[in-house]
């Protein structure tokens, strides 16, 4: 699976890790995560988050 950078803050999101503090079980995929999410160390949403590679 793809990992997703928050451009402004830099936080990964890693698809095998998930965000167990936001609830978000490991394996899922970005796109399958809420619209309503946010950065755990910004806040800002899913807009600003970036496709990238290993």
């Amino acid at each position: 699976m793809i990992k997703y950078e928050c451009e402004p803050c830099g936080y990964i999101y890693d698809p095998a890790v998930g965000d167990p503090d936001a609830g978000i079980d490991p394996e899922t995929a970005f796109e399958d995560i809420p619209d309503d999410w946010t950065c755990p160390i910004c806040g800002l949403g899913k807009d600003v988050f970036v496709p990238v590679e290993d």
